[in-house]
């Protein structure tokens, strides 16, 4: 039995940190974030505003999308870097805001972690475990950098989205997934306590080697892209759409150029949301979707990579549907 998705939702806050604004706050320039990652601004939660809120928002925005009912939903596997608490799970939180019921639990995998999710929400629908499933990535991840940092800074942003997933009604759906892990590039992309201060320990900030990640990155978005085709028998010529992970759009444009596929191939929407790790993908998914860039029958690839160091790929055809509610 194959799952497909029936419907991307998401969910923004209203905040809007611009670059103009990142100006006055550390040393850099607008040119200066345009030209090393493409964005221009990024939204910012509110302090009272958490991830179980944005993760709400967008799972409701898909449910409402796909016609069905909150309450319907047997499984949720959620993604986030930021939990409200360690525990309980974002999960069991937006579980009783829905009022659904069957699992509910976080995974951490980082900017991978939407397709970490995706692949174990296919497995239980696959079995029969689920009918009704919400896959959800979200992030507060303006909370945990320093301002001061212009080379983390000016590249996080906040969002969630969510896709429900169950049971393929047209011979559509995930085609094949693939996930990996190589913990030995664990320093490249980490969040560790800031310096301490007169009120105690500093909070978690997040701390990047720019330029090795974007080696990594533009050779295992193309490597794990490439891999996930070849287990679902799906030529790349025959991909309408790929949605990378949207960390940086020169790295979205070098695994272009490394696939050999044309520029307009890669959504790409970090312009507007900067890096919104786990989130990224549904968020960039919807924006295609709305555009008309994806139609019933088009085989779509989706990959990411991310600190663990991670990385995943899903190869689906699109089953349709999920169009904005009335």
């Amino acid at each position: 039995m194959l799952t497909s998705i029936k419907a991307v939702g998401t969910h923004v806050p209203q905040g809007v940190l611009t670059n103009a604004d990142l100006e006055r706050m550390v040393e850099t320039s607008d040119t200066w974030i345009r030209e090393r990652t493409g964005i221009l601004e990024r939204r910012i939660a509110a302090p009272n505003e958490g991830a179980t809120d944005l993760a709400v928002m967008a799972a409701e925005d898909a449910l409402s999308r796909a016609g069905l009912r909150p309450q319907d939903t047997d499984l949720i596997v959620l993604s986030t870097s930021t939990p409200d608490s360690t525990f309980p799970s974002c999960a069991a939180r937006v579980q009783e805001r829905l009022s659904a019921r069957g699992p509910a639990f976080d995974i951490q995998a980082a900017c991978s972690g939407f397709l970490y999710g995706l692949s174990v929400a296919d497995q239980f629908v696959g079995s029969g475990e689920a009918r009704q499933a919400l896959v959800i990535g979200t992030e507060t991840l303006t909370k945990i950098v320093n301002f001061k940092d212009r080379g983390t800074c000016v590249v996080f942003g906040d969002g969630a989205g969510a896709v429900v997933v169950g049971p393929s009604s047209d011979g559509a759906g995930i085609r094949s997934c693939v996930l990996g892990s190589d913990g030995q590039g664990g320093d490249l992309i980490y969040v560790a306590p800031g310096a301490p201060t007169p009120e105690g320990p500093g909070r978690p900030e997040i701390h990047m080697d720019g330029r090795k990640v974007f080696r990594f990155a533009t050779e295992i978005l193309a490597q794990a892209t490439l891999e996930a085709l070849e287990k679902a028998g799906v030529a790349l010529e025959d991909v309408s759409l790929i949605v990378p992970h949207q960390a940086n759009a020169r790295i979205i444009e070098a695994a272009a150029k490394r696939l050999g596929v044309a520029p307009e191939v890669m959504v790409n929407n970090i312009a507007q949301y900067g890096n919104t790790s786990t989130a990224s993908i549904p968020l960039a998914l919807r924006e295609a979707i709305d555009a008309g860039r994806v139609a019933a029958g088009d085989f779509i690839v989706l990959v990411g990579f991310g600190a663990g160091l991670t990385w995943g790929a899903c190869v689906l055809q699109w089953e349709g549907g999920g169009a904005a509610p009335n």
